[in-house]
């Protein structure tokens, strides 16, 4: 149970971290270029990483890291960036905290973990959490940045649970690191073919650009992706409610924005929906077609012992 927990606390980082990038990118980032934000928030951080670990991708890692690399980051990146110059920021939060639910059932068909009831009540929960909340019925619905945000969500689910079934020993850092540089590597073209050169970044935007990708794409990913490996995809994915409840309390303490009534209940309700979905785990049955995955944990004693 300790361990849980702190596998957890690791994991709430990651869901943290990326709910200061909506103060951080309205702040200072230069709007309207999604393809270079992408590559330059990844390609960075994936090379740091790189350093730690110096291990090159081998075998089937080389075209996982592509899949993962636009399923994960360059093209959820730039998916979240579009919808988030076509729809207001509730409106694309509220649909990207569906992700619980997507990580729930795609974790059940591809890793054979079928999520229990109170799992999924807490993600329920949760979500209405984030509609209460965020939404005050007075914004506009764009049906392009409706999709675009629920292929974001759509895609990292995927990506998420893709890179647990796929860890098979592979530290994290390297995986982490691999998919993060293909992911940014495959995006250059395209940002320059559709948005031109680089944009011009001031001071302001460097120290931008320097925090999104230590701190909210190397940090938060690897604390990601180790929490997928020790905990179930449905816990993961019912932490990832965080993110929204960070954005709202980094805009209300950083940006000045007042938190009103609505938004404490809102508040109240997603942690309610966090905690009642901490309280289930996960279980695997055996699915036809489903790889067993082994944790990290495992791979690791049995490597001692030979």
């Amino acid at each position: 149970m300790e361990a849980k927990w702190f596998w957890m606390l690791v994991t709430a980082v990651a869901p943290i971290a990326w709910g200061s990038t909506y103060v951080v990118t309205n702040a200072v980032l230069p709007p309207g270029e999604p393809l270079w934000g992408a590559a330059i928030r990844a390609l960075p951080a994936g090379l740091l990483l790189f350093l730690v670990r110096r291990r090159r991708p081998r075998g089937a890692w080389w075209w996982r890291s592509a899949v993962l690399g636009v399923l994960n980051t360059g093209g959820f990146f730039a998916l979240v960036y579009a919808a988030a110059q076509l729809l207001p920021s509730s409106i694309a939060a509220t649909l990207m905290a569906t992700s619980p639910l997507a990580m729930m059932g795609f974790g059940w068909l591809l890793l054979a973990e079928r999520p229990r009831m109170i799992a999924v009540a807490g993600a329920v929960v949760g979500v209405a959490g984030v509609c209460v909340m965020l939404l005050d019925g007075g914004a506009g619905v764009h049906p392009l940045g409706v999709a675009a945000s629920l292929a974001a969500m759509l895609l990292s689910s995927v990506g998420y649970v893709l890179a647990t079934r796929w860890s098979d020993g592979t530290d994290v850092f390297s995986s982490t690191s691999w998919q993060l540089i293909a992911g940014g590597l495959l995006a250059v073209p395209f940002a320059v073919a559709f948005e031109g050169a680089p944009p011009r970044l001031d001071g302001p935007a460097i120290a931008g650009f320097a925090f999104v990708t230590v701190v909210a794409t190397a940090l938060a990913f690897v604390a990601w992706f180790s929490g997928l490996r020790h905990l179930g995809a449905g816990t993961v994915g019912v932490l990832g409610l965080l993110n929204p409840v960070a954005g709202v309390l980094l805009g209300t303490m950083v940006a000045g924005e007042v938190l009103t009534l609505r938004q404490a209940l809102g508040l109240a309700i997603v942690l309610a929906g966090i905690l009642l979905g901490q309280s289930a785990r996960a279980s695997r049955t055996p699915l036809a077609g489903a790889k067993k995955v082994v944790p990290v944990a495992a791979v690791e004693k049995s490597r001692i012992r030979s």
